[in-house]
């Protein structure tokens, strides 16, 4: 009896001072990549409706409207996914989900480098929103399980990166690809990266902590204690949306952050999926000079992220943060309009792309600490899903002004209103020091 005592004690004593895992840092990196590898696959048309050989292939040369069609067919089925099917990682778990999300890709990318007209080409596009759609909100719903309130900021922001490391070197990488091979080749590529998410979510990640079998109950403990201790009526930033599956469509404060992310999107989207023909035909840049400027906005969006990632954490301030962005971005969009060195306005327009990044994870740091853990799948499905669907007119109006116009400089002019309109939203919640 008394050597059973001693064992337990021993025991005990041992899960007292036993040094935490850090399985979380582990699923974080297999995040970061999984994202990284979504945002390749969705890039490459940027790059190839610059290609002159892609656009009488498919029998779309001189139509800007079904260029931005390519796009935005995209981000209409992406929207509707991340709404319509987002309560899977509610359901089902966000590992399965994730899973079935990415064979969905696989299956989009291998009819894509099939194509061979422009309506397969389309279609691939839409089963490709649909499993990127259905992915992403998943990443949102792995951080509020694994990671504390005070970790979030930064959890957010080092996935969130991947948004910006991937198309950074997909821009470059891609256009390399279609010099030396085919605008096919881009579709193959990221077949097969595809697959190495794919694995990695299969087999090493669980839907939380207490179901991993590499977290040991230190970590367990530590993440636990943490997400516990957050008040279940306040939250960790302010009042908590209501503990309601949907309870979160009933607040005010849910609608500001989601007009706030479709001013961002229609920004991001439109600008970057014309930013690569931007170059090459209104400021006359050569093929792979034009590789290599469509990647700086993403250069520019990862240095925004990580400041926006520690600010968040130290300040509590969301809103500021994005405030603070929708104002830079502005300034850098207009000082590009009016440059006339075709050098320093590239730079400047990337650099305003790149300061939109920073409203990214302060936008999903808020949703995190606003809504409860059993409906945060959805939340950010129908946060991101809508926000995009305001997204996805993007790309086809800045190609019908172009058209219209004979120029990008009204589109930019509409993206600075539409950017301040989201920095003025923000003020709203700012008010209430989120």
């Amino acid at each position: 009896m008394n050597k059973n005592i001693q064992l337990t004690c021993s025991a005990t004593a041992h899960a007292a001072v036993e040094k935490p895992t850090r399985q979380r840092f582990v699923l974080l990196a297999i995040l970061f990549l999984g994202i990284s590898i979504a945002y390749l696959d969705r890039v490459n048309v940027a790059v190839i409706a610059a290609n002159e050989q892609f656009l009488q292939d498919l029998g779309i040369a001189g139509d800007p409207v079904s260029i931005g069609l390519m796009m935005s067919a995209f981000l209409f089925a992406y929207g509707l996914a991340n709404v319509l099917l987002s309560p899977l990682g509610d359901y089902l778990g966000p590992r399965k989900a994730m899973i079935a999300a990415y064979l969905i890709i696989c299956a989009a990318l291998l009819m894509g480098g099939l194509a061979a007209s422009f309506g397969v080409l389309l279609a691939s596009r839409v089963l490709l929103g649909v499993g990127e759609g259905l992915y992403y909100p998943m990443q949102n719903t792995l951080v509020k399980h694994w990671f504390p309130p005070a970790e979030r900021g930064r959890a957010n922001t080092v996935w969130l990166l991947g948004q910006s490391i991937a198309p950074a070197l997909a821009m470059p990488v891609f256009t390399l690809f279609v010099s030396l091979y085919a605008w096919q080749s881009t579709f193959h590529l990221s077949f097969v990266l595809s697959l190495v998410p794919l694995v990695l979510i299969t087999w090493l990640t669980a839907d939380r902590p207490a179901m991993h079998r590499r977290v040991n109950a230190a970590e367990r403990t530590y993440i636990e204690q943490a997400l516990a201790t957050a008040d279940p009526t306040l939250g960790e930033r302010g009042p908590r949306l209501s503990a309601g599956s949907r309870g979160f469509l009933v607040d005010y404060r849910f609608w500001l952050l989601m007009l706030i992310l479709a001013s961002n999107s229609i920004l991001s989207w439109g600008l970057l999926s014309w930013f690569p023909t931007y170059l090459k035909q209104a400021r006359g840049f050569s093929w792979d000079s034009m590789g290599l400027l469509s990647a700086l906005p993403f250069v520019f969006g990862l240095v925004a992220k990580i400041v926006a990632g520690v600010l968040i954490d130290r300040s509590g301030r969301s809103a500021t943060v994005i405030m603070v962005s929708a104002a830079l971005c502005a300034l850098a969009l207009y000082l590009g309009v009016h440059l006339d060195n075709r050098y320093m306005a590239s730079l400047s327009i990337a650099i305003g792309i790149g300061m939109s990044s920073m409203q990214i994870p302060a936008i999903f740091t808020l949703l995190q600490s606003l809504v409860q853990a059993q409906s945060i799948s959805s939340a950010a499905g129908v946060l991101n899903g809508v926000a995009v669907g305001f997204g996805a007119l993007s790309p086809v109006l800045i190609g019908l002004s172009s058209h219209l116009s004979g120029g990008f400089d009204a589109a930019f002019y509409l993206m600075i209103v539409i950017v301040l309109t989201g920095g003025g939203l923000a003020a709203i919640l700012a008010r209430h020091r989120l």
